[in-house]
């Protein structure tokens, strides 16, 4: 009995070595891009960060971010649009090689999906409201009720946020921001709770119309490169990546750029 328990044991232990040797042997994602010489980059579509200019293209703090990547790589950059809600699941299924797209590395994503180390934590989620549907300085107490309305982006962190800002007001999801704006403009919906920097640019832009109840913030968020799971070799590359353009600055003046100015506004396709 003892002798066919060794057996046993060392055929199991030699079957689960064969398997780690044949899941070293498995090309990385890194290996792949490099061997095809193409980076596919899954993106959405969000303002500042990846959005289509007057002239068509795809421009943003994410499109900076993803062209550097593939110079650095020495391989062509090709640009997945997806549906935000379907994002993930894009990847999984081999539809590109990674998300550079604003994701917030949330726990839920995480179980699904590995994240890089942040390239931009200086941002998160705010509100812009509708002033002739939330008066400046009501407070959270009082706009919590079912006769609020919020609108957000299906699929992002913001559903979250403003179930736990406001958990009995009534929360609307669209796929297409452009339609949140107008939904927030004509004053269909009384809030937006969405990624900064987006609504200080939209109560900057349209004075005495909109403006953010709060004054500031109301999360921060961890913004990461989103890759398959299991794939160390890409992940090690891209944090030390990341790591080398917060040193030189690169993340920091694209940044300042997207998020700290509005010179990029005129490139916006109406």
């Amino acid at each position: 009995m003892k002798r066919l328990q060794k057996i046993i044991l060392t055929l199991a232990l030699a079957m689960s070595w064969m398997t780690v040797v044949q899941a070293n042997e498995q090309p990385s994602v890194l290996d792949n891009i490099v061997e095809r010489g193409k980076l596919r980059v899954g993106v959405g579509s969000f303002v500042p960060w990846a959005f289509r200019s007057k002239s068509g293209k795809y421009i943003g703090f994410e499109i900076d971010i993803a062209n550097e990547l593939a110079d650095d790589m020495g391989v062509e950059l090709e640009l997945v649009p997806t549906a935000w809600d379907g994002i993930i699941p894009a990847l999984l299924t081999g539809k590109f090689d990674i998300i550079i797209g604003g994701m917030t590395a949330t726990p839920a994503r995480n179980l699904k999906i590995n994240f890089t180390e942040s390239y931009n934590s200086t941002l998160g989620q705010d509100v812009v409201a509708n002033s002739s549907k939330v008066k400046k300085g009501t407070s959270v107490e009082d706009l919590n009720n079912s006769s609020t309305t919020i609108g957000v982006r299906r699929g992002s962190t913001s559903v979250q946020t403003a179930q736990r800002l406001l958990p009995l007001a009534t929360i609307r999801q669209y796929d297409d921001e452009s339609i949140i704006e107008r939904e927030l403009i004509s004053g269909n919906i009384g809030m937006w709770v969405s990624a900064a920097p987006k609504p200080a640019f939209l109560a900057d832009n349209n004075p005495g119309l909109l403006h953010r109840p709060f004054g500031e913030v109301i999360s921060k968020s961890h913004i990461g490169m989103g890759i398959v799971k299991g794939d160390f070799d890409t992940l090690n590359f891209l944090n030390n990546w990341i790591s080398t353009k917060h040193n030189n600055s690169f993340l920091k003046e694209k940044g300042d750029y997207w998020f700290g100015s509005q010179q990029w506004r005129i490139k916006v396709a109406k």
